[in-house]
């Protein structure tokens, strides 16, 4: 499988049918800080951050010129660990595009909303 150019052409790591997906820390939600309450929900004594549309509610679709989009983290500078710790073209990086081949085409053919830039 072919590497993306970069990581705002894929989004494969940032897509999920799991509520359970990404797990916040103690440290991730004081790293968040006001965009915690909106952006991560706690499940029973654990907190996760919250999915749309089967993606990280802290992912932006936004529409380039060229057709399809890019996949823009909001929070990117206060992600949690787990994502921060997640490295392009790393064995973990190729196995979130081997499991999710098809999520570059998701959002054109879904009920995602993608943002015009």
């Amino acid at each position: 499988m072919e590497l993306p150019e970069d990581c705002l052409r894929c989004g494969a790591c940032c897509f999920s049918a799991a509520i359970r997906y990404v797990p916040v820390t103690g440290a991730d939600w004081s790293r968040l800080g006001r965009d915690a309450e909106h952006l991560a929900h706690f499940i029973g004594n654990r907190a996760y951050m919250k999915m749309t549309d089967h993606h990280c509610a802290a992912l932006e679709l936004r529409a380039v010129s060229e057709g399809g989009c890019t996949y823009f983290c909001t929070i990117y500078a206060h992600r949690p660990q787990v994502c921060r710790d997640l490295e392009r073209a790393s064995p973990q990086c190729a196995g979130e595009r081997h499991v999710k081949p098809s999520l570059a085409t998701v959002p054109r053919d879904s009920s995602s909303t993608i943002l015009n830039a």
